[in-house]
C-alpha cells in the first residue's frame, strides 16, 4: 500500500506546494495545515447515517461516526468528500449533491463539512473493509445522546457542535426533537 500523503497549506488556506505523510509518526509542521472533510448525510425522515469504526482501527475502534477523512494531495476539498463518501459507505454523490455547510480551522487542518440527501436501507451500503463495519440512520436527538454517552469520537463531536447551527438550518430543526414512536424518525425505523 501506497503511503497517503497531504497537500499543505497555510494558516490562510493558501497551498505551500509541498506534501506531508498521513500519520501519527510523521507530526505536521508548525504553522501547517491540511483539508479533512465531513459529510452529513440526511435521510427523508431527517435522520442522519452514521456508520461504526473497525475495530482494527488504531484510534476509536468501535466508536459511531459521521463520514469524514483526510484530503489527499491532489484533491480539493469536494472531490475528498464525494471520495470519503463512496468509500466508507458505496454512496456516490454527484458534486452538486454535497452542499457546503461551513470550514472549521483546526490546531493542524481546515476542515470542510458537506451535507447530501440520501434515503436508502442501511444494509444495502457497501462498507470499506478495514474501514467501518456497521451502519445506521440516527434522529439527531439520538446523536446527540451518543455524544453525550461517550460513542462519538470528540473530533466528530466538536466539528458537529461547530455546525449544528448550519445544519438545523438546512435540515430543518424539527429534526432535533426526540422521535415519537410511530413517527417514521425512529432510529433504524
Amino acid at each position: 500500500m501506497s503511503m497517503e500523503l497531504w497537500d499543505l497549506l497555510d494558516k490562510d488556506r493558501r497551498p505551500l506546494g509541498q506534501t506531508h505523510p498521513r500519520g501519527r509518526q510523521y507530526p505536521m509542521p508548525h504553522g501547517t495545515y491540511h483539508t479533512v472533510v465531513t459529510v452529513y448525510t440526511v435521510d427523508d425522515r431527517g435522520r442522519l447515517l452514521l456508520t461504526r469504526r473497525a475495530a482494527c482501527k488504531g484510534m476509536y475502534p468501535g466508536w459511531w461516526e459521521v463520514t469524514g477523512g483526510s484530503g489527499i494531495a491532489g484533491e480539493d476539498s469536494l472531490t475528498s468528500a464525494r471520495r470519503e463518501l463512496r468509500e466508507e459507505t458505496g454512496i456516490d454523490a454527484a458534486p452538486e449533491e454535497l452542499h457546503l455547510l461551513g470550514s472549521i480551522r483546526e490546531p493542524s487542518a481546515f476542515s470542510d463539512c458537506y451535507l447530501v440527501r440520501r434515503t436508502l436501507p442501511a444494509d444495502s451500503l457497501t462498507l470499506q473493509e478495514g474501514e467501518t463495519d456497521a451502519a445506521c440512520w440516527v434522529s439527531f436527538w439520538r446523536f446527540e445522546t451518543m455524544i453525550h454517552e461517550g460513542l462519538i469520537p470528540p473530533p466528530v463531536a466538536l466539528r458537529y457542535g461547530a455546525m449544528l447551527a448550519a445544519l438545523q438550518a438546512e435540515v430543518g430543526r424539527d429534526a432535533w426533537l426526540e422521535p415519537e414512536p410511530g413517527s417514521g424518525r425512529e432510529d433504524n425505523a
